[in-house]
């Protein structure tokens, strides 16, 4: 997922609708392909300065559809438990309004009811339009989430 994010060298091509990355410029790309890692980065101590200022209220407002405090934006980051992070950083990718969302183990940290409560708001984006790249070890979560299904065995992309 790094490779089509753009973050690592490679080979190959990838296209976003019909346009070959190579003719975007690497800003303009990342802004359409965002990748959420595993144990996403965080670089301020207040979760608020990790989020466009345009989208502060709207994030305020979805922060309930995970379970989460209107509040948690103003709360400090080294405060907050993983799971909390984690559901802070899927509202962080989603702020920026992507085309495509490349997710690695999004809910690996998360309960039952948080797992259900991300894959519901993940659901009403991928009705707006948004794809989903998801990696998952689950293959019960690969089985409610995804539309196609592939998995990595032997170093080797398969479909089940």
């Amino acid at each position: 997922m790094r490779l089509i994010a753009d973050l690592d060298p490679g080979t190959g091509s990838v296209a976003l609708n019909g346009r070959e990355r190579d003719s975007w410029s690497a800003p303009d790309w990342r802004r359409q392909v965002v990748y959420q890692a595993a144990e996403p980065a965080w670089w301020a101590p207040v979760v608020a300065a990790h989020f466009p200022s345009e989208a502060i209220g709207s994030t305020r407002s979805m922060a309930a559809e995970l379970g989460l405090p209107e509040a948690i934006l103003d709360a400090e980051l080294a405060r907050l438990s993983t799971g909390e992070r984690q559901r802070l950083a899927l509202l962080r990718s989603l702020a920026l309004n992507p085309a495509v969302l490349l997710l690695d183990e999004p809910t690996a940290s998360l309960d039952t009811v948080s797992t259900g409560a991300m894959e519901a708001l993940l659901r009403r984006y991928l009705g707006a339009g948004l794809s989903v790249l998801w990696v998952t070890h689950s293959p019960e979560q690969a089985s409610r989430v995804g539309q196609r299904r592939y998995e990595m065995a032997a170093r080797q992309l398969r479909v089940p």
